[in-house]
This record gives C-alpha cells, structure tokens and sequence, in this order.
C-alpha cells in the first residue's frame, strides 16, 4: 500500500473507531486532522473508501433520501474486523509509527492505544527528530557562508522548528512517565 494510503485508511478507521460518518464529514475531519499542508480531496478519500468496503473494515449504511439530490445518504461505519485492524496499527512500534507521514494521526489516537506503545513511539519520533537535527546543524555550519541569507534564514527556521518538536516530545514522554495509569475504580456496593 502507498503510505499515503496507509495515513487515509489509519486515520478513516481512527474516525470510524469515534462513530459512524458520511463523506462530507468524513473528509472534513480528515482535512483537520492532516493540517494545511496536506488537504485531501473526494478523490483520494472515496478509493479509500471503497477499498476499505472490500477488505470489509468498514461497512456502508444507506439513509433516508435527501431533498436536493434523491439519492440515500451514506453513511460509514467501522465494523469488528475494522476495529481489530485499527488496534493492530496503532499498537505497532516501528519506524512508519514516527515518521512524518504517519505521526499526527497516530498521535490524535493516542487515548486508543497503551502507555507502554505511546512511550516507544514518541521516543521514537524524538530519536529521529534529533538525528534530523544533528545533521541538519552539521549541514548549516559547512554551508553558512555558501548561502544567501534568505536560504540562511529558512535553514534556522527549520532548524528552531525541529528544536521546539523535540522539547514538545520530551515534555509528553516526561508526562507519561510521570503519569502511571490508574486502574479501574471498583463498583461500590449498594444497599438497599
């Protein structure tokens, strides 16, 4: 599957797992949740869509006729195998977990998935953020006096953008750790 797939198909389950949708709403909340720079369009989310039908994660639910257009009103819903595959994906821990393409959906999900995985993938996307950081500084010395000062500018930008990700990281994962989950309250009993 290409990975833009993949972050449709993660982030349509993701918002199935909340409730059923139609389209309209659905690409609504995707275009929030994707950000700006990565607007989806009836193009790309109804393939999705209809892949997903046939692999049978979700399912369609047609509705009452509207007025303006006589045609039912379909709405999506996740079923079982839907909410397995959506579990399955977002207890995975590997490198797809924190790369850009995949980090801000899996992240709006969180509340879905264990502690233990949340750690791993925010350390994760910290380790490769400061890699990125590194090399991009490396980078930036040898090529300061080689650049413009507009180049030179976008260069610090980038570098401050990425410097304030991984404070944001560490300040989630010092959080987590700080914040052990809470079992469950037991029923008190009632008398009557």
């Amino acid at each position: 599957m290409a990975r833009r797939a993949d972050t449709i198909e993660l982030a349509v389950l993701g918002l199935l797992h909340e409730g059923p949708m139609h389209g309209y709403e659905l690409r609504k909340r995707l275009n929030l949740m994707l950000g700006w720079g990565r607007v989806l369009s009836y193009g790309s989310l109804y393939p999705a869509l209809k892949k997903m039908l046939r692999a049978n994660l979700i399912t369609e639910v047609a509705g009452p006729a509207t007025t303006s257009t006589r045609r039912p009103r379909i709405t999506y819903e996740v079923t079982p195998a839907g909410n397995e595959h959506f579990q399955r994906l977002m207890s995975e821990v590997g490198p797809t977990a924190w790369e850009d393409d995949n980090f801000d959906i899996r992240f709006a999900f969180f509340s879905s998935t264990d502690m233990e995985i949340r750690l791993r993938v925010l350390e994760g996307r910290r380790s490769r953020l400061q890699e990125r950081l590194a090399r991009v500084q490396g980078e930036l010395e040898r090529t300061q006096a080689e650049v413009n000062r507009y180049a030179a500018e976008l260069q610090r930008h980038g570098v401050e953008s990425v410097e304030r990700e991984v404070r944001w990281l560490s300040d989630l994962i010092q959080a987590e750790r700080a914040d052990p989950p809470r079992p469950a309250p037991t029923p008190t009993p009632t008398t009557d």
